[in-house]
């Protein structure tokens, strides 16, 4: 039985390293996927920033699970070696960050093309950035998202098996129903190549995100299986909850409904408190 990690996308809560370290704290979190520090993208830190985020957050008490970078979120068609470039300053993060993971993907498909005409494109490019990570020791976490190559169940199962433990697969239930999927009906495939799971649920209807457990993605099911798992095993809050800036002309009941948060930090903290019921529900082992 695994026990779970609680890590999460903390920029969500503050744009600044500090109010990430605070929202963690109130949560009693000791991991972050870390995106953006301080209004700047982690890629686009110098060594001397990522020191002293290091030594921040290492004070703090919190380590990080995985670089959320934007590697792969780019057009299949636009030019790769600029984007190589970009993948150096992501394993150059990792290393300074105490990391083995880069969370990445598997670049935009032209709006109304066939993914399958791009296929061995987006292989060739995946393999110049696996084998760059492999010889840092550092492992590329594929997500799947709207709109790139392994978008759906089928290209995301296809890049773990081609890549079979040398790329390892991040699960978001939310991406996939807003994909018009059942996550639940391809989990049990897709398991073995997991590294982790991205904390975050939607509703098939409209793809509006939702706090997990209360839309489209059998979160608490799929948490359920994923348990099974030996040894630690990150589960990564990613909130994208809506934070409704005319809260005051609403009441309470309608907020409620519509899952419309007055703050950032009342998001993010919602958006922990559900995976933390569902965890607790099950009986799960977790910090």
């Amino acid at each position: 039985m695994a026990k779970f990690l609680l890590s999460a996308f903390a920029d969500e809560a503050s744009k600044t390293l500090d109010g990430q370290i605070a929202a963690l704290q109130r949560n009693n979190m000791k991991y972050i996927e870390i995106r953006n520090v301080d209004g700047k993208g982690i890629l686009d830190c110098t060594d001397e920033e990522l020191a002293a985020i290091h030594s921040k957050l290492e004070a703090a008490g919190i380590g990080v699970s995985a670089i959320g970078s934007p590697i792969g979120k780019i057009k299949i068609t636009d030019p790769f070696e600029p984007h190589i470039e970009a993948f150096r300053r992501a394993l150059n993060a990792a290393k300074v960050l105490g990391t083995k993971n880069i969370r990445m993907f598997s670049f935009f498909i032209p709006e109304g093309e066939d993914a399958a005409k791009y296929k061995d494109e987006v292989f060739r490019r995946l393999e110049v950035l696996v084998e760059m990570a492999e010889k840092e020791g550092i492992l590329c976490c594929h997500e799947n998202e709207k709109e790139i190559y392994g978008d759906i169940d089928t290209r995301s199962i296809e890049i773990c098996k081609h890549f079979a433990g040398r790329m390892k697969g991040i699960f978001d239930p939310a991406n996939y129903v807003q994909c018009g999927m059942h996550p639940a009906e391809f989990f049990d495939e897709i398991y073995p190549y997991l590294e982790y799971m991205h904390i975050k649920d939607a509703m098939l209807e409209d793809g509006a995100v939702v706090p997990s457990g209360k839309g489209d993605g059998h979160v608490p099911e799929l948490v359920a299986k994923f348990a099974k798992a030996e040894g630690e095993r990150f589960l990564t809050v990613e909130p994208h909850l809506k934070v409704f800036d005319g809260l005051q002309n609403l009441q309470g009941e309608e907020l409620k409904h519509r899952y419309s948060y007055a703050s950032s930090d009342e998001a993010f903290d919602a958006a922990v408190a559900a995976i933390k019921e569902i965890l607790n529900a099950g009986g799960y082992d977790y910090q």
